[in-house]
Formats: C-alpha cells, structure tokens, sequence
C-alpha cells in the first residue's frame, strides 16, 4: 500500500510529473519567446506562477454549483497523477502495469478534459457554457482517431494491449516509427495530443479573444493553480505515451536517460512549432479535420499494419 501512495504521490505521480511538466511548460513558452524574438521567461516562471496562483484569492461564482465547481480541479488533478502512473511506470520499465492497462490509460486521460467541462457548466456562466460546448465537441472529434491510431499499434505489437509489453517488442523488432504505419499514425496522434492539451490551433475552448477564455473564466487562486498543475503534469504525460508507442519508451538507466530526454523534448518541440506557426481555427474546421482527416490517417495505418508495414 505504501509503495503504490509513494507512485501516485511522489514518483511518478503527482509531485514529478507536476514538476517535470513545469521545466517543459517552460521549455515551450522559451521556444514561444525565440519564436518571436523575444527574451522569454527565466526557467523557474512556472513555479513562480503556480505559487503566485495558490497566494490569490479563490473566487466563487454565484450562480452555478459552488461544490462541483470546487471539486473539478481535485478530480482533474486526480486524473492526471493516476494517468501519469500507469503510463511512466511501464514507460520506464519500473514495473510491468497489467493486462488492458492500455485500455484503463484512454478513459483516465479524458478525466480532466471532463472535469474542465463539469466545471465550467458549474460555474453559471454563459462564456464558460461555450467553453465546454466547444470542449465536448472537440473531444468527440479527437478521440476516434487517437483509438483508431491505438488499435494499429496493438496489431502492430502482436495484439497485446499492456504497454510494457508493446515496450518490450519494440526493443526486440525496432521502434514503430520507424515503419510506414508508424509514421503515419505518429502524425495523427500527434495533432489528437495537441487538441488534448488545449494548443492551437485547437485553443477554441478558452479562445481568449472570443471568449474570454472560456471554460476558465471563473477559475482565479488555487483553483486555477491546480488547473495550471494539471496542465503541466499532461505536458509530461502525454508527450511520454508518444514515445512509449512509437519510440521504444523511456529509460533511466545510463547514458539512455540523456536519449528519454531528447525524445521528450523532441516531441514537445514539434507541439510547439505547430502551435506557433498555424492560427486558432474555429470548432467546426476542428471537428471536419479530425471527423475526415485524421481518421483516414488513423485507417490507412491500420491498413498498412495489417500488412506489416
């Protein structure tokens, strides 16, 4: 019992993650900064953030469900940290997860992308309302392809659905992005990954400029600290499952922790590069792009694992 708090809790759960995920949400806006020839922000601006968020006052809105708007951040923050457990442990070879944890991974990462809605609509505002109107349809237009892109990765790794063990092939038989296949459902995962964490182009659900930021409107103080924190453990996580599908997952051992963290930032590169060389589109090309493209994308990988290619 005290090992599994110590993973949910310290490692690598919340506290790492949230950490680990903050030095990357800095390497973005750093990245960001140079992309406009600007200085950028000093390495330790997303922990400066968060304290300052946690000192504020928490304001609650009037109209609306105050407890279930004060409990969405806890759960989103609980999904996130359970998520990061059952994708960096097998990624790192610590342990071997279980049979269909694959499949438990999938509904935990949509646990705080459902509390982000839960708590906007708890909040009685109509600009929040939007918000998670926007955020449900885009879940339901990236999530097809994101299992379509999974399932030719289980084909792919001998119809096994424990991620460890699609670790272990890879190591055997070579990364998937390495095949045909791979390369195009790493593509189409890539751009599911970027519509998961809220980046443009597909930042329609907060759309600043339209909407005031949406689904965090009402969100000030440690509410909104622990939404940021969420945000910051996704950055790690899900970067982390890339490269555990398609890159021979992860490594603490020796020389290969340099090579994880390339892979890491390697991906979190491309996510900002294509959050800072294409506009906020609105949900509808969103939904079209994912509902047409992205899914025959998805397919044609299938297709090609199928095949072994």
């Amino acid at each position: 019992m005290a090992k599994e708090i110590f993973y949910f809790l310290i490692f690598p759960g919340l506290l790492f993650s949230g950490v680990i995920g903050g030095f990357l949400s800095w390497f973005d806006r750093k990245l960001t900064a140079r992309v406009q020839f600007r200085q950028g922000p000093p390495l330790l601006q997303p922990l400066y953030d968060f304290v300052k968020l946690l000192a504020k006052e928490t304001m609650i809105p009037k109209y609306g469900s105050p407890t279930t708007f004060l409990l969405s951040p806890v759960f989103a923050l609980f999904g996130a940290s359970l998520a990061a457990v059952f994708i960096l442990l097998p990624a790192l070879g610590i342990d071997g997860g279980f049979n269909g944890d694959l499949l438990v991974i999938i509904y935990v990462l949509n646990i705080p992308s459902v509390t982000y809605i839960i708590g906007a609509l708890a909040s009685g505002n109509p600009l929040a309302a939007v918000g998670a109107s926007r955020e449900m349809k885009l879940i339901l237009s990236y999530e097809l392809p994101f299992l379509l892109v999974l399932v030719s990765i289980i084909i792919k790794a001998g119809m096994t659905i424990n991620l460890a063990e699609i670790v272990e092939y890879q190591v055997l038989h070579g990364a998937f992005i390495g095949s045909l296949s791979g390369i195009i459902g790493f593509i189409t995962i890539i751009m599911c990954i970027q519509a998961k964490l809220g980046l443009v182009p597909f930042d329609m659900a907060e759309g600043e400029g339209e909407i005031c930021d949406g689904i965090m409107i009402e969100s000030s103080g440690t509410i909104l600290a622990m939404y940021k924190f969420v945000k910051y453990i996704m950055l790690l996580i899900l970067p982390a499952l890339v490269c555990t599908l398609f890159m021979s997952g992860l490594s603490v051992s020796g020389i290969n922790i340099l090579w994880s963290v390339l892979k890491i930032l390697g991906v979190v590169l491309l996510l900002t590069l294509i959050r800072n060389t294409n506009p906020r589109v609105r949900i509808k090309q969103a939904m079209r792009f994912f509902w047409i493209w992205m899914n025959l994308f998805a397919i044609i990988s299938i297709v090609l694992a199928v095949f072994g290619l």
